[in-house]
């Protein structure tokens, strides 16, 4: 069973029914304020990542994983409900859909997701996974105020066109044709969430659209991230992170 202790942290695979409860909780303040819980269809198939105080075991951070053995499988995620993905239906290797991840709005430490990525990164190792993928998620639904934002993302992250996924989700904003805005930088990497930003900075590409998604209160858009095309550099911290 994985388990990845760095310094004040302690990152490990949930293993009982207490474990995922602990999880819920933290998703359902941070995704509907603690006033409803947040529970699928998808956490009993997916394997839930927490990371934990060493020392008490308070859970700070969590996110869930879906394993795809290839793209062919790609109707059965998460992110299907919202993104036409057959694009990727074609992608050979081994997936993994990353979702719901989250950290405790009441925490500012840098390294909780250091060791969030670590995880994943021993994970991925592990199974041999080629593509991780999910929904990367802005606060709230309105896109006028992540116009840099978007506009960077237009420019400089979209998704390669053989695997651009398509417009599926009734309410959208398709801001690749709408903004025609040169982007602030300063403001747009400001704005970026820091799941995101993490994704970009390996690589990773966004759908040309995001959803609006009034259920959780977010705009979300596609995130995929092709393990090949990690930097050389980035990749050797996040191995030094998983150790």
């Amino acid at each position: 069973m994985l388990t990845l202790r760095r310094g004040r942290y302690t990152a490990r695979l949930a293993e009982t029914r207490e474990d995922l409860e602990a999880a819920l909780a933290l998703r359902s303040l941070c995704f509907r304020d603690g006033v409803q819980p947040d529970e699928d269809a998808f956490d009993s198939v997916c394997r839930h990542m927490l990371v934990e105080e060493s020392r008490g075991g308070r859970v700070l951070c969590t996110f869930r994983m879906l394993p795809l053995a290839a793209g062919g499988e790609i109707a059965q995620c998460y992110s299907a409900q919202y993104y036409e993905l057959s694009a990727l239906s074609g992608f050979e290797g081994r997936m993994v859909e990353m979702g719901r991840f989250c950290i405790h709005p009441d925490v500012r430490d840098a390294d909780i997701l250091r060791v969030a990525w670590g995880a994943m990164t021993a994970h991925v190792e592990s199974e041999g996974v080629e593509m991780l993928f999910g929904c990367s998620s802005f606060k709230g639904t309105e896109a006028a105020a992540y116009r840099d934002a978007f506009a960077l993302l237009k420019e400089r992250h979209l998704a390669p066109k053989r695997w651009l996924p398509r417009v599926k989700a009734p309410n959208v904003f398709r801001f690749a044709q709408r903004l025609r805005r040169k982007p602030d930088l300063r403001r747009a990497m400001a704005a970026m969430p820091p799941l995101l930003r993490t994704y970009l900075l390996m690589g990773g590409w966004v759908s040309d659209h995001a959803v609006v998604d009034r259920d959780l209160g977010t705009l979300h858009v596609f995130t995929g991230l092709e393990i090949k095309a990690i930097p050389p550099a980035r990749k050797r911290l996040l191995r030094a992170v998983a150790g």
